[in-house]
């Protein structure tokens, strides 16, 4: 998993990136409440230099979907 994702995953969440399990996701992380979403989704955005479709704001739920947007792939 990109160290990017679990980047900018962490700072949303405000946890250090070193406690991000590589299969995090919205269901095993406490951390990541509604209020880390918009969080995460305003980070993304960021570094993106765009507004993410409403689609991939709802379907973001892992890492891995963070790498996704990231990457510019197909989330889940």
């Amino acid at each position: 998993m990109g160290t990017r994702a679990k980047a900018v995953l962490a700072s949303a969440l405000e946890i250090d990136a070193a406690s991000v399990p590589s299969d995090a996701s919205i269901a095993t992380l406490e951390a990541w409440d509604s209020l880390a979403h918009l969080r995460l989704v305003q980070a993304l955005e960021k570094e993106l230099g765009r507004e993410l479709p409403a689609e991939h704001i709802f379907a973001i739920a892992s890492l891995d979907d963070v790498e996704a947007v990231l990457e510019g792939r197909p989330i889940g």
